[in-house]
């Protein structure tokens, strides 16, 4: 692995674990073996290579939800299959930890990763949401844009509260909860 790349992985496990404010250049040198003069020739500063490594863990978090969300079936299958994918709820989402910090909803270049990755999904699962919609397995009058932003609202929410309670379980009854009012919103329920 060259050096930019050590940098790159390096900014993102530290970015994961500490935020952008807890995450030094020197901190990252370190944990990528990298000189000081190395992180400087491949990248303009913190800034800069903070963003790259946020778009890494951004791709990084579309390429597994899609996985999740592509695979043949029902809406609600697909979009269950998105909550219910196995996730280490203590260290929190890669891409979610970003917006809590406050250097990063201060500048626009670096809450860009952010936004668009939100964006992206949000825009995934609606569409998702109104397939099953026209399709008939949804309720007719479901939101599809205010149920995708229920859909990663409860994940993120779900990551705060097992932070919160040092224990995955408040992030799986989370799950768990959104997973049974999809089933309650299909267009043959309770009838």
């Amino acid at each position: 692995m060259d050096t930019a790349e050590r940098l790159i992985e390096s900014a993102q496990e530290l970015l994961w674990e500490r935020g952008y404010v807890g995450t030094s250049p020197k901190a990252i040198q370190e944990r990528a073996n990298a000189g000081q003069g190395s992180m400087y020739h491949h990248f303009r500063g913190k800034p800069d290579l903070a963003v790259t490594a946020m778009r890494r863990s951004a791709g990084r978090l579309r390429a597994q939800a899609e996985e999740q969300m592509a695979g043949g079936g029902t809406a609600v299958g697909k979009a269950s299959a998105y909550l219910l994918r196995e996730r280490d709820a203590l260290r929190g989402c890669r891409v979610g930890r970003m917006a809590m910090d406050p250097d990063v909803i201060d500048s626009a270049e670096l809450r860009q990763p952010v936004a668009e990755t939100f964006d992206w999904l949000c825009g995934r699962l609606a569409g998702i949401i109104a397939d099953g919609v026209r399709a008939g397995e949804l309720r007719t009058g479901l939101d599809p844009a205010d149920t995708a932003a229920a859909i990663v609202a409860v994940v993120q929410g779900g990551y705060v509260l097992a932070r919160a309670a040092g224990s995955q379980e408040p992030f799986d009854r989370a799950v768990r909860g959104a997973v049974a009012l999809l089933a309650a919103a299909r267009a043959d329920a309770g009838a």
